[in-house]
């Protein structure tokens, strides 16, 4: 459960680097059941596959929480529509440790997207790293029954909102 966690902790610093406002908004993604495949490489973090129920307002809410919390933590961050998609590059800090990241976002936001992503990490009690990590999402159709906006269904069933996310906010070390 700790992999998980680290693992959703390292999309969750992709979403607020490329969920932050920018020069250019990404799209909405279309109401419904998200499939997100993350391969990482470059750490001991394993493939990992996980379910995201989402709504217009949940996706919005999702950059509008991003937002501020990018502006505390991440010195750069910049994203460009492209001819294929959209770029981006941040620089963020939590906890001793500067993430230098650029990601490369196609897709059509309805079916199915891709991001493809590297960082360079330094500080912190890992030292120096390089990764690289690829989301494949694919819409699935309707959330479950039992599932609402927000919701993220990890590995083995274990479920959490991205709406409680905020909360976790005042548990970052405050930045110097």
């Amino acid at each position: 459960m700790t992999r998980q966690l680290a693992l959703l902790g390292s999309a969750v610093c992709l979403v607020l680097s490329a969920g932050a406002a920018s020069a250019v908004d990404l799209p909405i993604r279309k109401a419904g059941l998200w499939e997100m495949k993350m391969v990482r490489t470059g750490g001991p973090m394993p493939e990992i596959t996980m379910q995201h129920c989402t709504d217009e307002t949940t996706d919005k809410e999702m950059s509008a929480a991003a937002s501020p919390m990018a502006k505390e933590v991440c010195s750069k961050q910049d994203i460009q529509k492209t001819a294929t998609g959209y770029v981006s590059d941040s620089v963020c800090s939590v906890a001793g440790m500067t993430m230098q990241s650029h990601a490369e976002i196609v897709g059509d936001f309805n079916s199915a997207y891709t991001v493809k992503s590297t960082s360079h990490a330094e500080g912190g009690a890992a030292g120096s790293r390089d990764t690289t990590m690829t989301i494949e999402a694919k819409w699935l159709g309707a959330c479950k029954s039992d599932q609402k906006a927000g919701d993220i269904i990890m590995p083995g069933g274990m479920k959490m909102n991205v709406k409680d996310m905020e909360k976790l906010k005042g548990l970052l070390p405050k930045q110097k």
